[in-house]
């Protein structure tokens, strides 16, 4: 079972000049793909540089997309829908609602009315405070308890798309924490990776969170799912290649402590390990996520299931290393 990614019809990815999108559009262009039509808007960011060497047929704003579309279905095979305000702590109830959710619903509704692949980006946000589980059944997600506006208005529109019959047809991800080249333009939304890096270097030492749950966690063994956007990027396009359809985790199904996650950059660094904890503030206690590791086996077993091979996983050390040397010290893009 493959799905035809065809030489004369364009892919539509939104979002393309922000983090993970702009590493979509790099694999797209390494698997031979320039006839890609870029969606995003730049305004006074330094996204622009992310887009720097790659190969698409045109550029367009987030509000030129419709108009654009206009009597061009033929001309689209697949969208990759990455456009969305992603900032956790953004507290703009309406712009949520409208960038995250209502735009998502008129462009699936335009891709479904013209049969064409249409992969979204949901969040592992969506989870909320779970500390087990992270199932992507779509039987769960009734149940799911976000814990912010941004988790709240990519669940809703999970749940739209389950409610109007769509999630046999779509390809939803729920990204972990994703990390890597391309995110320095997220400033204060850039991974703890970037952030520690450079914390390293101007004071030559980490600070982490103390544990609110001490009798659980010990300091720094707080747990999340690194998952590095080169094979994140894969994934998503792998799904370009294949009819697969439905919700599924995107991370390395691995779960790895603060602690293991600082001193991998300290050795990426070549520099003495000095961890600082520091704590919690107290109203980010109650919204503060202990553990995250993303289910992968309902990913893993509908692969197997239809005879499809999975990307492998780059190891934690690998990644970092990788993305300090050659991204961060370099000020490098992807």
């Amino acid at each position: 079972m493959k799905r035809k990614m065809y030489d004369d019809q364009l892919i539509v990815v939104t979002g393309a000049a922000g983090f993970i999108g702009s590493g979509i559009v790099r694999e797209l262009n390494e698997k031979g793909f320039s006839n890609l039509l870029l969606v995003d808007d730049i305004k006074r960011s330094m996204k622009w540089k992310n887009l720097l060497g790659k190969k698409f047929v045109d550029l367009i704003g987030i509000d030129e997309l419709f108009p654009w579309l206009e009597g061009r279905a033929d001309e689209v095979e697949a969208f990759i829908h990455l456009g969305a305000c992603a900032d956790t702590l953004e507290t703009n109830g309406d712009y949520l609602m409208e960038t995250n959710y209502h735009y998502s619903k008129k462009l699936v509704e335009y891709a479904m009315q013209h049969d064409h692949r249409f992969i979204y980006a949901s969040s592992a946000a969506t989870y909320g405070t779970l500390d087990q589980g992270f199932s992507d059944d779509h039987d769960t997600l009734e149940s799911l308890k976000p814990i912010n506006l941004y988790a709240y208005s990519k669940h809703l529109f999970d749940l739209w798309l389950k409610n109007q019959g769509l999630l046999d047809k779509v390809v939803g991800l729920k990204y972990f924490n994703i990390f890597g080249p391309n995110e320095e333009h997220k400033g204060r939304m850039a991974s703890m990776v970037w952030h520690l890096t450079h914390q390293i270097q101007t004071v030559g030492k980490v600070r982490l969170f103390r544990s609110s749950q001490p009798k659980k966690y010990q300091d720094g063994d707080q747990c999340r799912d690194f998952f590095y956007v080169k094979d994140a990027a894969k994934m998503t396009c792998s799904f370009l290649e294949n009819d697969l359809n439905g919700i599924y985790n995107a991370g390395s199904g691995k779960a790895h402590t603060w602690n293991q996650l600082a001193k991998a950059i300290f050795r990426a660094l070549s520099k003495k390990e000095h961890i600082e904890y520091i704590p919690m503030p107290e109203d980010l206690i109650d919204q503060y996520q202990n553990y995250t590791k993303a289910d992968m086996s309902k990913y893993k077993n509908t692969l197997k299931e239809n005879k499809l091979l999975e990307s492998p996983i780059t190891s934690l050390d690998t990644a970092v290393e990788d993305y300090v040397k050659n991204y961060i010290l370099c000020d490098e893009r992807w």
